[in-house]
Order: structure tokens, then C-alpha cells, then sequence
């Protein structure tokens, strides 16, 4: 399949079963599209905890 085939069949589902308008699709990472298809499918991993987060937080600070 080449990638034209491939954006023409996820840009199809997109505006079918997502509602999204061409520019919606074109503007979307490819991320974005497999974590929307993900929760669709329910494949969505538990978000992390408070703690978790916090030692993020720490390990990688925003300054």
C-alpha cells in the first residue's frame, strides 16, 4: 500500500466515523489520530497517578 492509499483510507475514516473535516485530518499528527482511534477501541492506558506525576515533575521541570 503506498502512503497515498494509506492517507486516502485514514482521511475517509476520519471525516466518516471521527466527523473531521479535511483540514482537521491534514493538521492532525499521526499520534493524534492513533490515540483518538485508540480510545475508540478502548486500547487507553490508565493515566498516571498523583505520585507519578509529581516524580516527573521533578525529573523533568518546565523551569
Amino acid at each position: 500500500m503506498t502512503f497515498s492509499d494509506s492517507a486516502a483510507r485514514l482521511a475517509g475514516f476520519a471525516g466518516a466515523v471521527l466527523g473531521w473535516a479535511p483540514e482537521v485530518f491534514w493538521r492532525a499528527t499521526p499520534a493524534e489520530l492513533a490515540g483518538v482511534v485508540g480510545a475508540l477501541v478502548g486500547d487507553v492506558q490508565t493515566p498516571p497517578d498523583a505520585s507519578t506525576i509529581a516524580r516527573l515533575r521533578g525529573a523533568f521541570p518546565d523551569g
